[in-house]
């Protein structure tokens, strides 16, 4: 069972990842019983079948951006964002206009290339979950990582988590000339 990082703590992780093989359509590929991710094609392909289950959540990957499910979002049980190279940080404003512009509260996990040294950076852009690939850190690793999410804690920049740039938050005495 995949490891997951939710809201701070590491926990076992039941929801599954479905993806779309070679000469697989949304309109008939299988989707396993329980909690599941499903592509945006599927869930588009399928919303009125997977919506009536209740557990059933939509990935997004990189070039599609939040708006495509900004109508179906109370539906969705979990919403994820594909991250296919730690080098493309679409993701990272996908989550953001989730939590700011859509008003999106439920559980947003980030799945794919996702990097310990950037996870800080995920959960100030509104992740509350984090999910590296399979096998890529050990279970010891996770919980470090959770640890040094509080290396800086005074973010300099605006962001979801504190919307207010540090010279807003400062408060500075006025001397009298």
């Amino acid at each position: 069972m995949p490891k997951v990082i939710r809201n701070r703590r590491v926990e076992d992780d039941a929801r599954q990842i479905v993806r779309l093989a070679e000469g697989v359509t949304p309109e008939t590929v299988s989707i396993p019983a329980g909690p599941v991710l499903v592509p945006l094609a599927v869930w588009q392909a399928r919303t009125t079948e997977l919506a009536a289950r209740g557990d059933v959540g939509v990935w997004l990957d990189a070039a599609e951006g939040a708006e495509l499910i900004a109508a179906d979002l109370p539906k969705l049980a979990a919403v994820a964002v594909n991250f296919p190279a730690f080098t493309d940080g679409r993701g990272y404003s996908t989550a953001a206009l989730l939590r700011t512009r859509h008003g999106y509260t439920g559980e947003l996990r980030a799945i794919g290339d996702v990097l310990r040294d950037q996870f800080q950076a995920y959960v100030r852009c509104g992740f509350d979950t984090l999910q590296p690939n399979d096998g890529r850190y050990t279970d010891a690793q996770l919980e470090a990582a959770i640890a040094s999410l509080g290396d800086f804690s005074v973010p300099y920049q605006g962001a979801v988590d504190e919307p207010r740039p540090l010279w807003a938050r400062a408060q500075r005495e006025v001397r009298a000339s």
